[in-house]
């Protein structure tokens, strides 16, 4: 009798401790990946600059005329400014603010993110988890945008380059004082140049983030395919 009530007892503290570390996993997931009411809650930004030339050139991007119609010359855009935790990062939070975008504040953001599409997307996906309103959130967006200077050597699309993804984050250390090699990441796409992503802190001065640095293109040479 005493071995089964020993191994009641046993089994009772043995469900109790995995109900525990359920929870915790639960949350632990919730505090990486997004939850509803997390918002404002965030350690840091990333600025994302897409090399529009790479995504005009693919499926997506033939079907957008916004971004990449024939009269368009789109070079570093603004895909995106994420809040982010030193691991993980919060998406798709709860906000008192509508998930559309009105096109009146939308359009203001057209020369450095040139898509309603790519606005409203942005917004509900990211912004929502910042704490801010919209129209706070976007002019943050463009703060971010102004406070990185594009490398005037990289930017201008002329003719297609190829570099190493070092290069590329060296040209950027370069143009940005206090930028370091621990604060930027070169991602791509196959083998083109997809996006430049910038640490800021929250009010926007450059800073180190271990998590997005190690997400870096890791090929020998990346293509920057001329705007066309």
């Amino acid at each position: 009798m005493k071995r089964l009530f020993a191994a009641l007892a046993g089994l009772v503290i043995l469900l109790a401790f995995t109900t525990a570390s359920t929870a915790q996993d639960r949350q632990r997931n919730r505090s990486q990946q997004g939850s509803e009411d997390r918002a404002g809650a965030f350690d840091f930004y990333v600025v994302s600059l897409s090399w529009s030339p790479t995504f005009c050139a693919s499926d997506d991007g033939g079907r957008n005329r916004q971004q990449c119609g024939t009269d368009k010359r789109f070079r570093f855009v603004v895909h995106g400014l994420w809040p982010q935790y030193e691991a993980g990062f919060p998406d798709f939070c709860r906000s008192s603010e509508p998930d559309r975008v009105p096109r009146q504040l939308g359009e203001k953001l057209f020369d450095i993110m040139p898509s309603m599409g790519l606005i409203g997307h942005q917004w509900r996906k990211h912004g929502s988890c910042t704490g801010l309103d919209q129209a706070t959130y976007f002019d943050t967006v463009r703060k971010a945008f102004e406070h990185v200077k594009l490398p005037a050597d990289l930017a201008g699309g002329q003719s297609s380059l190829k570099l190493s993804p070092d290069a590329i984050e060296q040209a950027f250390m370069s143009a940005n004082p206090g930028l370091s090699r621990r604060g930027i990441a070169a991602s791509c796409e196959g083998e083109k140049l997809d996006e430049i992503r910038i640490c800021l802190s929250k009010d926007l001065q450059f800073r180190d983030c271990a998590e997005v640095d190690r997400r870096g293109c890791r090929i020998g040479q990346i293509t920057l395919p001329p705007a066309r």
